[in-house]
């Protein structure tokens, strides 16, 4: 389903031809971080021998950690901890759930993850197809990610989503962090955009929509769940299909 700001639905859109830059968030909105993060730890659970050490059920150990990864990324946007302490904390949080208390385990476990999980490749349905489509249709497209420099570059070479980007900002490059302006800006600076032919494509309401907003640029909700939303983004859909009714 497709939604404008009036409620109009199932309607096609024509005015994406007012954008020129296309602005995507990566984790979560292209690069599915659940899947790859799964495939990654069960790979750590499997080698480091993790059942022996009392990590009796992996399905909840990935459960946990994701519920861990999610409120220590909020601590982070918000400035309370810093990098280093978000890699390895959610990894000894979800550990002492277990009842493990192994400061080194997690670091390990940290250092090991963060190798192997920016290799992985799992995308969301249709996300070459609507890049490749937008790129034929000569629209500018960029990054505007939160995560951290090298490994989100490894995971766009990886994945083979470099080629389709002409900027990636960066929350390390750009000093900011969305849902600040400030990255939003630093994005405007370095690719020539202005925020009239602009657009944000994320799957966030806190982070991208939001943020967006703040910038005063217009938006679409990549709502992947389909959860119920409080705000009017500019565009709502529920796959990246459905971006060729807007653009």
């Amino acid at each position: 389903m497709l939604e404008k700001v009036k409620n109009i639905q199932n309607t096609p859109l024509v005015d994406g031809g007012k954008y020129r830059h296309l602005f995507f968030d990566l984790d979560h909105t292209l690069w599915d971080f659940e899947a790859n993060a799964r495939v990654t730890l069960l790979e750590l659970y499997q080698n480091m021998q993790l059942e022996k050490r009392g990590v009796n059920d992996f399905d909840l150990f990935h459960k946990n950690y994701l519920a861990h990864n999610e409120k220590l990324w909020e601590r982070y946007r918000n400035g309370y901890i810093k990098q280093e302490e978000l890699r390895i904390k959610r990894m000894w949080l979800a550990l002492l759930d277990f009842k493990i208390a192994d400061e080194l385990l997690a670091k390990e476990m940290s250092i090991r993850f963060l190798d192997l999980l920016p290799t992985r490749t799992i995308l969301f349905p249709y996300t070459m197809e609507i890049l490749q489509y937008l790129t034929n249709k000569k629209y500018e497209l960029h990054l505007i990610t939160n995560g951290f420099e090298k490994t989100q570059h490894s995971k766009l070479k990886y994945s083979g989503l470099d080629k389709y980007f002409k900027e990636v900002i960066t929350s390390e490059g750009s000093s900011s962090l969305k849902p600040n302006k400030a990255i939003f800006d630093f994005a405007f600076s370095r690719t020539g955009a202005t925020p009239a032919e602009s657009i944000m494509l994320g799957d966030s309401i806190d982070v991208d929509i939001l943020g967006a907003m703040k910038a005063g640029i217009d938006q679409v909700f990549i709502n992947h769940l389909n959860i119920s939303i409080d705000i009017k983004p500019t565009y709502v859909v529920s796959s990246l299909k459905e971006l060729e009714k807007i653009f």
